[in-house]
C-alpha cells in the first residue's frame, strides 16, 4: 500500500520505518527538509510540498498526519482538503482534541473526503513493539486502510481497533493519557517515599526489578522506571520539571463537564504544575498563616 505521511518527528519517522519494513511504500513530507532527506535515504519518497505528495499517491489517496495538535493540524487538513478529491482519506494520528477531530471530519466530508482520527500510543518504542491504535470514523473506511493498522499495531488482531464514530479515537486516547498521569504519579510518589526512608538504604532499581515479575503493580511504566534507575539510581541529571501534553487537562475538563469525579487524575495533573515552580507562593502564604495564628517559626528566604 502506498501511503503519504506528514510529520517526521521521532514518532512519525518511526512509523514510516515500521511501515516500510513491512513492504509499504511511503511518500513523506515535513517542514524540516533534513527530516525528509533522512527518510528518503532509507527508502521513502521525499517531497517538498503537499501538492507534491498528492501527485505521487494513487487513488484513493491515503495521507496520515503526525503533527502537533491545534492550528497546525487544522491548517494542514484544510490545505489537504483543497488538494484531494472525493474518496480520498485523511488520517489524523496526532494528539488532537476530540472535539476538533469531530469538526475536522465534518469539514472534509463536505467535499467527499473521508476522515479517521486515530489515537496513537507507543512512543519511541512503537518502532519495535508496535503502536496501540484507537480509531474513530466510519467502519468501511477503517477496512480500506486495515493493512496500515495491522502493520503499525503489535499484531494483526492485537493492540488496535475501531472504537466508534468520528472523534471517538482521540477521545479514547485522551482518557488513556489521563489514566497514564495517575499511574505515573502513583509510581513517582511510592519511589519517593522509599528514597526518603534512609534507615533502610533501599536499592530502588532492585525493587523496581523485583516488582516486574509477579507483582500486581507490574507494568510497562514500571519497566521504564527500572531502566531509568539502572542508568542513574539518583536521577542526578534530571530536573524535576514535568510537562503535560494537554490531554490530561482535557480529561479533567471532560470529567467536570460530565459530572464524573476524577480526583486521582486531577491531582496528578496538579502535581505536574507544582513541579514547575522554583518556589511556591502558596507555600509562603501557608507558612505566613501558621506564623500569624500560632507563632510557628518560618524559614527566611536566602
Amino acid at each position: 500500500m502506498k501511503i503519504g505521511m506528514i510529520g517526521l518527528g521521532k514518532m512519525g519517522a518511526n512509523m514510516v520505518t515500521r511501515l516500510m519494513n513491512a513492504g509499504h511504500e511511503l511518500v513523506v513530507y515535513d517542514v524540516n527538509d533534513s527530516a525528509v532527506s533522512e527518510m528518503a535515504s532509507h527508502g521513502a519518497i521525499g517531497v517538498d510540498s503537499l501538492q507534491g505528495m498528492i501527485t505521487k499517491l494513487p487513488f484513493p489517496r491515503i495521507v496520515w498526519l503526525m503533527v502537533p495538535a491545534g492550528k497546525i493540524t487544522l491548517d494542514t487538513i484544510e490545505k489537504l482538503a483543497n488538494l484531494m478529491t472525493k474518496g480520498d482519506i485523511i488520517i489524523d494520528g496526532g494528539n488532537s482534541n476530540y472535539k476538533d477531530s469531530m469538526q475536522h471530519a465534518q469539514m472534509v466530508e463536505k467535499k467527499g473526503i473521508e476522515f479517521l482520527d486515530v489515537g496513537t500510543s507507543g512512543g519511541i518504542w512503537g518502532l519495535t513493539e508496535g503502536y496501540s491504535l484507537m480509531i474513530g470514523g466510519k467502519p468501511g473506511i477503517v477496512e480500506i486502510v486495515r493493512p496500515i493498522f495491522e502493520t503499525l499495531a503489535p499484531g494483526k488482531t492485537e493492540g488496535w481497533g475501531h472504537v466508534g464514530p468520528g472523534g471517538s479515537g482521540h477521545f479514547t486516547k485522551m482518557i488513556h493519557n489521563g489514566i497514564e498521569y495517575g499511574l505515573m504519579q502513583a509510581y513517582a510518589e511510592g519511589f519517593e517515599i522509599m528514597q526518603a526512608k534512609k534507615d533502610f538504604n533501599l536499592d530502588l532499581a532492585q525493587i523496581a526489578h523485583i516488582w516486574q515479575k509477579g507483582s500486581v503493580v507490574r507494568s510497562w511504566l514500571l519497566d521504564l522506571t527500572a531502566n531509568a534507575l539502572d542508568i542513574d539510581a539518583g536521577l542526578s541529571d534530571i530536573k524535576g520539571w514535568v510537562a503535560d501534553s494537554g490531554e490530561g487537562r482535557w480529561t479533567v475538563a471532560e470529567a467536570i463537564d460530565l459530572d464524573v469525579p476524577a480526583p486521582v487524575i486531577t491531582l496528578a495533573l496538579q502535581a505536574r504544575f507544582v513541579s514547575r515552580q522554583n518556589e511556591s507562593f502558596a507555600a509562603k502564604i501557608l507558612a505566613a498563616m501558621r506564623n500569624q495564628f500560632g507563632g510557628h517559626a518560618v524559614k527566611k528566604a536566602d
